[in-house]
């Protein structure tokens, strides 16, 4: 086929945005980000711990659980829904739907991360304070 008639054939196949509202779209997104799923600063007097790569992604998500120091990841952290049918599904507010957790200056040492995706499947994750502390 010659380049020109090749061309624009591919400039006349209609290309579908993709949502990313999937697990099969998210989760190798998010598999490949593992290890920067969580951010723990302390600000304030206030260890912080945001959630913000995961929740970038939540429309593929069903659940987001977390625990804290050595607990199981059985927390529910409250996610902003799913923006379906408009044009930025992942878009978020995060004054109507905070993207972290605060707890006491110094209190988190560990953070346990179990994420459901709407497939079902699940990835867990456990983050050691001095491997996610920002300065």
């Amino acid at each position: 086929m010659k380049p020109l008639i090749l061309a624009l054939l591919v400039l006349a196949t209609p290309v579908t945005a993709q949502q990313f509202t999937s697990a099969a779209e998210v989760k190798p997104i998010l598999e490949m980000q593992k290890a920067q799923w969580i951010v723990l600063q302390e600000i304030d007097g206030k260890d912080w711990v945001y959630f913000t790569p995961m929740l970038s992604w939540r429309c593929a998500l069903e659940t987001l659980d977390y625990g804290l120091n050595g607990a199981e990841p059985d927390t529910r952290f409250e996610m902003e829904p799913c923006h379906e049918g408009t044009p930025r599904p992942n878009v978020m507010d995060p004054v109507a739907y905070p993207i972290y957790v605060t707890r006491p200056l110094g209190s988190v040492q560990e953070v346990r991360v179990k994420l459901t995706y709407d497939d079902g499947s699940v990835s867990e994750a456990t983050f050691p304070r001095h491997s996610v502390l920002m300065p």
